[in-house]
């Protein structure tokens, strides 16, 4: 299987199981899943799927030797995401948007449910094996650690914000190395600048206010139509446009839902008021201290450089908005949070 790849160019998998994998619906459904969410309308262009980041999690694994059934987990990581991807987060009462962690959350039960677990045991592999990351060091660490996740999503995400060229990424990957399982930069000087590429990308796309607004924005127009009945929790493991269509059949008629939807597409004007009495936003805001060579030793970045651990300590706090919307009616949040609450996935 052939696949031209916006970070990688040209790649191939040749091995049965990820190939099936990759044909399979659960994987197929992520094609139609926006990476950010509901990124196109805050960020024009910008669009790029779970799909290809599932693929490119898998292959940049296969790049660096780890083993088949650490590919496989990386190709399933995202099965679980919902449509709009995190923006679940801010639309299901027990979430944390903090941690955007549901997705995570609901992965094994998830994927129980899916043809996933027969496609994994007809190649000899175990699904305990496969969801238990303590046998994937290269697929996952916890922040502020490098792993094959966030090396994708940033150089992905930065090609496409158009903060970087595909050559430029080029770059980073070739001053990349594996020692004793962890991800290891040649030198301090390339550790460092895609250090502060990691943290330009997430204070500018995000944890910034026009994401806050998007995940706000999608999260309560998914509540309301959670709770109206519009949608129902599994319905929401559709695609992006499939969850729009079918809330949307109410639109006309659904005062209610007309204002969420022009919330969610800009339409209304909003402010910041840290003082108001509305919902705060939280912002999950991501930030990594690589490791690298330093005169033949595995360093933190942050020990080579202690300033940099403090804007590690600093920036990797979640960032809180308090948004105050300009239209008249307001349906109550904690209205919405009941209603969300009552579904079960």
């Amino acid at each position: 299987m052939k696949i031209q790849d916006r970070v990688y160019g040209s790649i191939v998998f040749d091995e049965p199981v990820l190939i099936e994998l990759i044909e399979s619906p659960t994987l197929q459904r992520l094609r139609g899943v926006d990476m950010g969410g509901y990124y196109e309308v805050y960020f024009p262009g910008s669009k790029h799927s779970r799909f290809e980041h599932s693929l490119g999690v898998a292959w940049l694994l296969r790049r660096f030797g780890a083993s088949l059934e650490e590919q496989v987990a990386g190709l399933l990581h995202d099965a679980s995401h919902s449509a709009f991807s995190h923006a679940i987060d801010y639309a299901i009462a027990s979430a944390d948007q903090a941690t955007q962690s549901y997705q995570d959350d609901v992965h094994e039960s998830y994927l129980e449910k899916t043809e996933v677990p027969a496609s994994v045991a007809k190649y000899g592999f175990l699904m305990e094996h496969v969801l238990d990351d303590a046998r994937h060091p290269l697929k996952e660490w916890d922040l502020p650690d490098l792993c094959a996740d966030r090396i994708d999503y940033i150089l992905r995400g930065g090609i496409a914000y158009r903060v970087i060229s595909s050559l430029q990424a080029q770059v980073f990957l070739d001053a990349l190395g594996v020692r004793d399982n962890r991800w290891v930069f040649r030198d301090a000087v390339i550790a460092r600048e895609f250090a502060e590429l990691f943290r330009y990308v997430n204070h500018t796309f995000y944890s910034n206010i026009e994401t806050a607004l998007m995940f706000r924005t999608t999260g309560d127009w998914l509540a309301y139509a959670l709770a109206q009945g519009y949608v129902s929790l599994p319905e929401l493991y559709t695609t992006d446009e499939e969850v729009i269509g079918k809330v949307n059949a109410y639109l006309e008629t659904d005062h209610e839902l007309q204002k969420f939807w022009k919330r969610m597409n800009r339409e209304t004007g909003y402010r910041l008021d840290p003082d108001g009495s509305e919902r705060k936003t939280l912002c999950k805001s991501r930030m990594v201290d690589p490791l690298c060579l330093e005169a033949g030793e595995i360093r933190r970045l942050s020990e080579i450089d202690p300033a940099w651990g403090e804007v590690v300590r600093i920036e990797s706090k979640p960032k809180e908005y308090t948004i105050v919307f300009e239209d008249v009616s307001e349906f109550p949040s904690g209205e919405i949070d009941r209603a969300a609450d009552r579904c079960t996935f």
